[in-house]
């Protein structure tokens, strides 16, 4: 048999290599204590179950959505408006995603051709990098350093490798280093893009995971973004609704109108009744919104105290629902570590460097345990004698 050579560009994936790992120690009758996948464990609110309910059992919604209902695309107006201060047009600026994951994969499509570059944080997400590859870009990687707070520095860009890219991406609060870009980068990035005629896309799936009485923004909401790129947002983390698969490009409506051509050739639309719970989460009762956001800062500052107080020196992060830690310095690579966590401590947490070249030296810890299995986490550790 012979398959295409765009499949031999991609590993598998390191969630799924965790997983695996997982499934043989349970196994084996071994704890193993998952701070590895963000993994949401807080349920949507009972008002969107309830909508989600109530449209599944009406039997005709089971037929093809073909597109996004209009009462889907008029609450996400609606919210950027009332959340972000951001205006949509419902018709032509709004296109729903079967999760960020999925929107990732196929705006390169809609973008690139072979050989085109494409610049992207490093770390990332992998999807970043993996979206273009499977386009055929080639890629930049524009460094997340810690002595810039983790924001990428456009200044650094070569003015030669500037002048060929045809599309940024760029995330925050950013995953996996939950770094909160300043309204200066926003500006930065807009009249950068906008002097080298480069698309841009902002992925914004935290931006209501924001922590210390601080207040996420949009992307779209500075002056002239609308004019250069779409933003991705999504209710997997907001909302609880991972499994759901329920994201949004928003924005320019060139770059929209290009996505929603491609995926009417691949898709039939969202299922309709999870169309109805993402309208009732995003038109309903926001207090879910502040309990979850609450749920991880109070998750954060038991890790980040518990961890800190048996010798692993970690900040807390100002956003996301997770914590970039530098590793132990006896350790010099971070699959290493993560390795010695699971086999000595099972505790499993992410090595940074399945997010890019930068992210080694870091592991990444997802905040998706309840209070009682972080504090064991941390004692498990504590007995591992890991950290000596």
């Amino acid at each position: 048999m012979r398959f295409s050579k765009r499949i031999e560009q991609l590993n598998e994936g390191i969630f799924s290599k965790l997983l695996e790992i997982k499934r043989n120690k349970l196994a084996n009758g071994e704890q193993v204590i998952d701070l590895s996948v963000g993994a949401p464990n807080i349920a949507p609110a009972k008002h969107i179950l309830d909508a989600l309910c109530s449209a599944a059992a009406d039997e005709r919604n089971y037929s093809y959505a073909i597109s996004d209902q209009p009462d889907l695309l008029n609450a996400v107006s609606s919210w950027y408006k009332n959340r972000y201060g951001v205006d949509l047009d419902p018709k032509t600026e709004i296109c729903s995603l079967l999760g960020s994951q999925e929107g990732f994969a196929l705006i390169s499509m809609t973008i690139v051709d072979e050989g085109d570059l494409v610049l992207i944080p490093d770390p990332c997400y992998p999807v970043f990098a993996d979206g273009p590859r499977m386009a055929g870009a080639k890629l930049y990687y524009m460094p997340q350093k810690k002595e810039n707070n983790y924001i990428v520095n456009l200044k650094d860009i070569p003015e030669d490798v500037a002048k060929k890219a045809k599309l940024i991406i760029v995330s925050y609060p950013n995953n996996p280093t939950t770094a909160v870009a300043p309204d200066s980068f926003y500006n930065e990035l807009i009249a950068f893009a906008k002097e080298h005629d480069i698309i841009v896309l902002h992925d914004n799936a935290y931006s209501d995971l924001v922590f210390d009485n601080k207040k996420g923004g949009s992307f779209l909401a500075y002056p002239g973004a609308k004019d250069v790129g779409v933003e991705f947002n999504s209710l997997s983390k907001t909302y609880g609704m991972a499994g759901a698969r329920v994201g949004f490009c928003v924005g320019s409506k060139e770059v929209v109108s290009r996505l929603k051509m491609l995926k009417s050739n691949l898709d039939y639309g969202m299922f309709i009744p999870i169309q109805k719970a993402a309208v009732a989460a995003i038109t309903g009762d926001q207090s879910c919104v502040a309990r979850t956001r609450e749920a991880y800062e109070i998750r954060r500052n038991i890790l980040c105290d518990g961890f800190n107080s048996i010798g692993w020196n970690m900040k807390k992060p100002e956003a996301t629902m997770f914590v970039w830690a530098q590793i132990p310095p006896k350790y010099e690579k971070s699959v290493d570590f993560a390795m010695d966590m699971i086999n000595r401590a099972g505790v499993m947490v992410t090595p940074g460097s399945a997010f890019g070249p930068s992210g080694e030296g870091h592991v990444r810890i997802a905040l998706v345990q309840d209070i009682e299995n972080i504090n064991k986490a941390i004692e498990a550790v504590k007995r591992s004698g890991i950290l000596e």
